[in-house]
Protein backbone atom coordinates (compact mmCIF):
# COMPACT_ATOMS: atom_id res chain seq x y z
CA UNK A 1 0.00 0.00 0.00
CA UNK A 2 0.84 3.48 -0.92
CA UNK A 3 0.31 6.72 1.10
CA UNK A 4 -0.45 9.92 -1.03
CA UNK A 5 0.54 13.32 -0.83
CA UNK A 6 -1.95 16.14 -1.50
CA UNK A 7 -0.01 17.11 -4.53
CA UNK A 8 -1.15 13.73 -6.25
CA UNK A 9 -4.58 13.98 -5.56
CA UNK A 10 -5.02 17.23 -6.96
CA UNK A 11 -3.10 16.51 -9.92
CA UNK A 12 -5.79 13.26 -10.40
CA UNK A 13 -8.95 15.69 -9.58
CA UNK A 14 -7.86 18.81 -12.14
CA UNK A 15 -5.36 17.93 -14.61
CA UNK A 16 -3.51 20.73 -14.83
CA UNK A 17 -0.41 19.37 -15.66
CA UNK A 18 -1.23 16.51 -18.35
CA UNK A 19 2.11 14.80 -17.46
CA UNK A 20 1.67 14.75 -13.89
CA UNK A 21 -2.30 13.93 -13.91
CA UNK A 22 -1.11 11.01 -16.30
CA UNK A 23 1.49 9.92 -13.76
CA UNK A 24 -0.93 10.64 -10.51
CA UNK A 25 -3.59 8.37 -12.50
CA UNK A 26 -1.77 5.24 -13.24
CA UNK A 27 -0.18 5.37 -9.70
CA UNK A 28 -3.47 5.71 -8.08
CA UNK A 29 -5.10 3.40 -10.27
CA UNK A 30 -2.77 0.72 -10.92
CA UNK A 31 -1.60 0.58 -6.60
CA UNK A 32 -3.17 0.69 -3.60
CA UNK A 33 -3.78 3.49 -1.73
CA UNK A 34 -4.28 5.03 1.53
CA UNK A 35 -5.67 8.30 1.93
CA UNK A 36 -5.15 10.16 5.14
CA UNK A 37 -7.51 12.58 6.51
CA UNK A 38 -4.85 15.34 6.50
CA UNK A 39 -4.52 15.10 2.86
CA UNK A 40 -8.23 15.22 2.49
CA UNK A 41 -7.89 18.15 4.72
CA UNK A 42 -5.22 19.99 2.73
CA UNK A 43 -6.91 18.80 -0.50
CA UNK A 44 -10.07 20.72 0.39
CA UNK A 45 -8.28 23.81 1.01
CA UNK A 46 -6.17 23.50 -2.28
CA UNK A 47 -8.85 23.19 -4.01
CA UNK A 48 -11.48 25.62 -2.86
CA UNK A 49 -8.87 28.24 -2.50
CA UNK A 50 -6.24 27.67 -5.23
CA UNK A 51 -8.93 26.26 -7.85
CA UNK A 52 -12.21 28.08 -6.77
CA UNK A 53 -14.23 24.86 -6.59
CA UNK A 54 -17.07 25.36 -4.74
CA UNK A 55 -17.71 23.63 -1.49
CA UNK A 56 -20.09 21.15 -2.49
CA UNK A 57 -17.70 20.54 -5.96
CA UNK A 58 -14.86 20.14 -3.63
CA UNK A 59 -16.65 17.38 -1.02
CA UNK A 60 -18.27 15.67 -3.86
CA UNK A 61 -14.60 15.01 -6.15
CA UNK A 62 -13.02 14.08 -2.92
CA UNK A 63 -15.57 11.44 -1.88
CA UNK A 64 -15.69 10.24 -5.66
CA UNK A 65 -12.07 9.61 -5.66
CA UNK A 66 -11.94 8.46 -1.67
CA UNK A 67 -14.85 5.58 -3.28
CA UNK A 68 -12.16 4.69 -6.20
CA UNK A 69 -11.80 1.04 -5.88
CA UNK A 70 -7.86 1.39 -4.67
CA UNK A 71 -8.37 3.74 -2.13
CA UNK A 72 -8.52 3.20 1.23
CA UNK A 73 -9.69 5.80 3.88
CA UNK A 74 -7.42 6.11 7.03
CA UNK A 75 -10.82 7.09 8.97
CA UNK A 76 -13.57 5.58 6.95
CA UNK A 77 -16.37 6.20 8.76
CA UNK A 78 -15.28 9.80 10.35
CA UNK A 79 -14.11 10.95 7.04
CA UNK A 80 -18.12 9.79 5.85
CA UNK A 81 -19.08 11.70 8.10
CA UNK A 82 -17.50 14.91 7.24
CA UNK A 83 -18.41 14.60 4.01
CA UNK A 84 -22.26 14.34 5.09
CA UNK A 85 -21.60 17.30 7.20
CA UNK A 86 -19.70 19.48 4.98
CA UNK A 87 -22.53 18.56 2.39
CA UNK A 88 -24.95 20.45 4.95
CA UNK A 89 -23.40 23.82 4.59
CA UNK A 90 -19.98 22.68 7.79
CA UNK A 91 -16.58 24.09 6.25
CA UNK A 92 -14.81 20.39 5.29
CA UNK A 93 -12.35 21.17 8.10
CA UNK A 94 -14.49 21.62 10.69
CA UNK A 95 -17.01 18.79 9.70
CA UNK A 96 -13.55 16.87 9.61
CA UNK A 97 -12.49 18.07 13.57
CA UNK A 98 -15.75 17.75 14.78
CA UNK A 99 -16.41 13.92 13.07
CA UNK A 100 -12.77 13.04 14.89
CA UNK A 101 -15.01 14.56 18.56
CA UNK A 102 -17.58 12.19 17.65
CA UNK A 103 -17.01 10.27 21.19
CA UNK A 104 -17.31 13.42 23.22
CA UNK A 105 -20.01 15.53 24.91
CA UNK A 106 -19.24 18.53 23.11
CA UNK A 107 -16.95 20.41 20.82
CA UNK A 108 -15.77 23.97 21.98
CA UNK A 109 -14.90 27.10 20.30
CA UNK A 110 -15.67 30.82 19.60
CA UNK A 111 -17.26 30.27 16.00
CA UNK A 112 -21.01 30.93 16.07
CA UNK A 113 -21.05 30.05 12.10
CA UNK A 114 -19.61 27.03 13.27
CA UNK A 115 -22.23 26.21 15.94
CA UNK A 116 -25.23 27.18 13.93
CA UNK A 117 -23.63 24.76 10.71
CA UNK A 118 -23.37 21.97 12.78
CA UNK A 119 -26.95 22.11 14.40
CA UNK A 120 -28.37 22.30 10.85
CA UNK A 121 -25.83 19.39 9.81
CA UNK A 122 -27.04 17.49 13.09
CA UNK A 123 -23.63 17.60 14.36
CA UNK A 124 -22.17 17.58 17.65
CA UNK A 125 -23.01 20.90 19.91
CA UNK A 126 -20.74 23.55 19.64
CA UNK A 127 -20.35 25.37 22.92
CA UNK A 128 -18.71 28.62 24.04
CA UNK A 129 -15.98 28.40 26.25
Amino acid sequence: MLAVDTNVVVRYLTNDDAQQCARARSLINNNAILLSATVLLEADWVLRSTYKYARSDSVDALRAFSGLPTVSLDQPARIARAFDWALHGMDFADALHMASAADCDAFVGFDGDLAKAAKRAGALEVRKP
